[in-house]
């Protein structure tokens, strides 16, 4: 195997010396360019208003205003917006894995006759613009088809475009033909039907492409601001995004961007959590041979 350095040279001790700099240098590079940005919209949150419009910029906060976060939180009502937030994104997560995971199961394992075509349908729809399919997509909540119900300002009009995810679809399936099939025909000997199989074999082996799964839907959700603006013109059921831009005009420069931090800590605990059990994950729903 080649590399870009060759192994005689990383074992002399100028190699290994250059190695360990750009090494370091990278790493300091990196973790600059992410910290950087979380640094100064924390701070931001604590300065005073004329601070913060102040040109040149101060790095550091002359006057530490920790308070300006609970003021915020009190001022603004965030708990209410956090609450629409928590509705709209734990709906559309659920009602998501309910759709997706027995899509993606049915396609990889039990490959029905027009299978192929259907992944290569959901597939063509990856490589339209979201824009272009807004305008359709607002006329089916508008008058959705058979039923005939209006889901404007309804919770239904974020959560069914968003179950209907065919990326997460094409990511599960590809993990599950992973899965041997020697593990289901096992299951079938015994009597397992198709949804035990999927329920007490598919998902435990599973869990680490669901939280991945978990993970890019409720970050996309959370930080998607058109759609909800667009069929939730009601500012009582608008979630913490779509609230923020609308008070923008009207709010002091510090207390909008503490309203950000303080939307932006839920994401930063889903990562974690979910970070977690795809570690344990990884090594828990692994095959022995």
């Amino acid at each position: 195997m080649r590399t870009l350095v060759r192994p005689a040279v990383l074992k002399t001790p100028r190699g290994r010396l250059v190695y360990w700099f750009l090494f370091a240098v990278a790493i300091i590079l990196f973790t600059v360019a992410f910290i950087i940005p979380l640094y100064w919209m924390v701070t931001g949150g604590m300065k005073s208003s004329p601070e913060l419009a102040r040109n040149p910029p101060t790095y550091i906060p002359e006057e530490w205003h920790p308070s300006n976060y609970s003021d915020t939180w009190n001022r603004l009502e965030l708990a209410r917006y956090f609450g629409n937030t928590v509705v709209l994104i734990g709906g559309a997560w659920l009602l998501g894995l309910a759709i997706q995971l027995p899509a993606a199961y049915a396609l990889s394992k039990l490959r029905p006759r027009f299978g192929k075509i259907v992944l290569g349908m959901m597939l063509v729809t990856l490589m339209v613009p979201a824009t272009a399919l807004l305008i359709p997509t607002y006329l089916t909540v508008t008058d959705v088809p058979v039923l005939g119900l209006n889901l404007i300002n309804n919770p239904a009009a974020v959560w069914l475009p968003a179950a209907a995810n065919a990326f997460n679809i094409y990511v599960l399936k590809n993990f599950f033909d992973q899965i041997p099939d020697e593990l289901l025909d096992a299951a079938r000997i015994d009597g397992a039907g198709a949804f035990t199989t999927m329920w007490r074999i598919i998902l435990p082996l599973s869990r680490p492409i669901i939280a991945v799964v978990s993970i890019l839907s409720i970050s996309a959700l959370w930080r998607d601001f058109l759609w909800p603006m667009v069929v939730l013109p009601d500012p009582a059921k608008q979630p913490i995004t779509v609230y923020l831009q609308r008070i923008a005009d009207t709010t002091s420069l510090n207390m909008l961007i503490a309203g950000m931090v303080l939307a932006s800590i839920p994401l930063v605990v889903v990562f974690l959590i979910f970070q977690r059990h795809i570690l344990a994950g990884l090594t828990a729903g692994s095959l022995k041979g």
